[in-house]
């Protein structure tokens, strides 16, 4: 057996891999978009404190990952910034059990182009005030069903809807408000407060949409549910929180 494992050190050695490289496991964690900024710091708080380990982050609207998991995609953890994705997966078995947690909460805003005269309010989406707005799309993009929901809550889904342009995800949201391309967005308050270009016009009505929750969990078939597992606890403990913090995230 042993002699085995050194003729495999050698192979790997020959190929100019050293032969610790090879063993050194790997875990993907795909994570919405609104977490790209502080999961990044994190991830590299993790690998200082864990060297052996590679993290590799894979960003995108939380429907969109979850399909990915679903279709069969290679991850590890998955971080959503909705319950909703997660308890799809959730139902499809496809969670390691037990691991599911609630990491953060954040909220949602109206924002505008910086520049921008005079007070507005989401309920000013439905009137003459705000000529197009972007949305995430709402059938994969969390921020975009929170907004939708805000909306339904204020009786002006259907005057919103006609003068939408919907983002693949809530970053792009960010670019079309700050580029000027539309008058107003709807985004989480952390991806708000990342920007100079764009100002928050106001803050969603209290009990309008449900809670911002990310809840975070391993997805069953993790070829390192081990190291998945520590990564995700990496996430709920004090350097990860502070960072969350920092970035106006609410630490569960």
């Amino acid at each position: 057996m042993r002699k085995g494992i050194a003729i495999a050190g050698i192979a790997l050695i020959m190929a100019g891999i050293p032969a610790e490289t090879a063993k050194n496991p790997e875990i993907i964690v795909s994570a919405a978009s609104s977490l790209i900024n502080a999961l990044n710091e994190i991830i590299a708080g993790y690998k200082t404190a864990h060297p052996a380990v590679s993290v590799i982050p894979n960003y995108g609207a939380s429907g969109s990952l979850q399909q990915q998991i679903e279709q069969g995609a290679p991850v590890d953890v998955f971080v959503s910034a909705s319950p909703k994705q997660m308890d799809a997966l959730s139902a499809k078995g496809l969670l390691v059990e037990g691991t599911r947690k609630d990491l953060l909460e954040n909220s949602i805003v109206l924002v505008v182009p910086l520049g921008t005269d005079g007070p507005l309010s989401f309920a000013d989406a439905g009137t003459k005030k705000i000529i197009q707005i972007a949305l995430g799309e709402s059938k994969s993009v969390p921020a975009g069903q929170y907004a939708e929901q805000v909306f339904s809550f204020l009786g002006i889904l259907d005057a919103v809807r006609a003068k939408t342009v919907y983002a693949k995800d809530a970053r792009q949201v960010l670019a079309y408000v700050e580029s000027g391309e539309v008058d107003a967005g709807v985004l989480y308050a952390t991806d708000a407060s990342l920007s100079k270009k764009i100002r928050v016009a106001a803050s969603a009505p209290e009990k309008s949409h449900d809670p911002v929750i990310y809840p975070g969990a391993v997805i069953k078939t993790s070829a390192n549910p081990g190291e998945a597992e520590d990564f995700l606890s990496w996430l709920s403990g004090k350097e990860a929180s502070l960072v969350f913090v920092r970035y106006g995230f609410t630490v569960r």
